[in-house]
C-alpha cells in the first residue's frame, strides 16, 4: 500500500542518499512556492511506521551546502505531514574528546552562514520565533539514547558552528571557533533548524565526526579523502541508529516545537494578503484564516 504522508522524516547528509529497510516505497516530486526540493522525497514504511527520506545534497551529491534549497525541503516535508526531522550530518571536531568516527547530538548552534535564505517570512508577514534552544530536546534525547543503547561512542550535547562553505576553514578560523567554546563545525544545520522551527517541526541532528578540522597539530589537515573515508564508516553506523530512533519516535509530541508560531506572528491578520496566506498555508494555516 502506497504511503501518502509521514510523521517522521530523515534528511540524509553526505554519503547517506537512501534509507535501508523502507518498504512500499513511493517517490514524491513536489513543487513548492520556494522551488523544488533537493531531490525526490521517498515515502515508505519501516516496520509499520511511515517515514519520509530526503537526501540533502541530492542523489549523487549534486548540490553544495550554500545552494541546498532548504526552504523547499522543509516546506515539502511539512506538506507531507512531517512533525519530526532527524538530520544526519558530517561534521568536523573542534575538541580533542570528539574524535573522528564518534557521533554527537548537538544542542546549540552558531550561525556563520551569509548567503542563505533562512526564513519563510521574508516579506509581507513578520514572525519572530524563539530559537534559544535550536534543537528539539525531546527528540535529541531519543537520538542520543538510541545510539548509546547500541554501544556506539556518542556524546550528548555540543555547540556546532555552521559555516558557509564549500571550502573548509582556514586554520585561523578553526582556532577562533575553538576560542568561542564551539565543539563542532558543519555546513548544513542552518538554515534547516530555523526553518523547521518556523514550520513547528521538531528537529534533531545526528552529527557524524569525520575529522579534526585543521586546528589539530597531531592530525593531517582535513581533506576530502579523509572526510570520505570516515564518512562511509559513519554512514553504516548511522543507519543502525536511525532504525532504532524511528521506531521510538512514533508518538504524540509534548514539546514547545509543536506550537512555536503561537505567539510569534507579529503582523495582524488583516494586514496579511490572501495570496501570502495561500502560499504559506501548510506553515501558518493553524493561525490565520486561509482564503478559500
Amino acid at each position: 500500500m502506497a504511503i501518502k504522508q509521514a510523521n517522521i522524516a530523515v534528511i540524509g547528509g553526505s554519503g547517506l542518499y537512501e534509507m535501508e529497510g523502507l518498504e512500499d516505497l513511493t517517490p514524491v516530486d513536489l513543487e513548492t512556492p520556494f522551488g523544488k526540493p533537493s531531490d525526490s522525497i521517498m515515502l515508505g514504511s519501516l516496520e509499520g511506521v511511515p517515514v519520509a527520506f530526503l537526501p540533502r545534497h541530492g542523489r549523487g551529491h549534486r548540490v553544495n551546502p550554500t545552494n541546498i534549497p532548504a526552504r523547499a525541503n522543509i516546506y515539502a516535508l511539512k506538506s507531507l505531514g512531517v512533525q519530526r526531522i532527524i538530520s544526519v550530518s558530517a561534521v568536523g571536531s573542534l575538541k580533542e574528546e570528539f574524535a573522528p568516527l564518534d557521533l554527537v547530538v548537538p544542542n546549540q548552534l552558531i550561525d556563520r552562514t551569509r548567503q542563505r535564505a533562512s526564513t519563510f517570512f521574508d516579506q509581507g508577514m513578520v514572525v519572530h520565533i524563539g530559537f534559544a534552544e535550536p534543537f528539539c530536546a525531546d527528540t535529541s534525547q531519543i537520538v542520543y539514547q538510541s545510539a548509546q543503547e547500541l554501544g556506539i561512542r556518542v556524546h550528548p550535547g555540543g555547540t556546532m558552528v555552521v559555516m558557509e562553505g564549500p571550502a573548509f576553514s582556514t586554520r585561523a578560523e578553526s582556532f577562533m571557533y575553538r576560542s568561542w567554546g564551539a565543539d563542532l563545525i558543519g555546513m548544513t544545520a542552518l538554515p534547516e533548524a530555523k526553518l523547521a522551527r518556523e514550520a513547528e517541526i521538531c528537529y534533531a541532528t545526528l552529527a557524524c565526526v569525520t575529522d579534526y578540522d585543521c586546528w589539530h597539530t597531531g592530525s593531517a589537515t582535513v581533506t576530502v579523502e579523509v572526510v570520505v573515508q570516515n564518512l562511509l564508516k559513519n554512514v553504516a553506523t548511522s543507519k543502525e541508529v536511525l532504525r532504532r530512533i524511528i521506531l521510538r519516535l512514533n508518538g504524540d509530541r509534548d514539546c514547545p516545537c509543536a506550537s512555536a508560531l503561537k505567539d510569534a506572528i507579529i503582523t495582524p491578520e488583516d494586514r496579511i494578503s490572501e495570496e501570502l496566506k495561500r502560499k504559506l498555508a501548510p506553515i501558518v494555516g493553524r493561525y490565520v484564516t486561509r482564503c478559500v
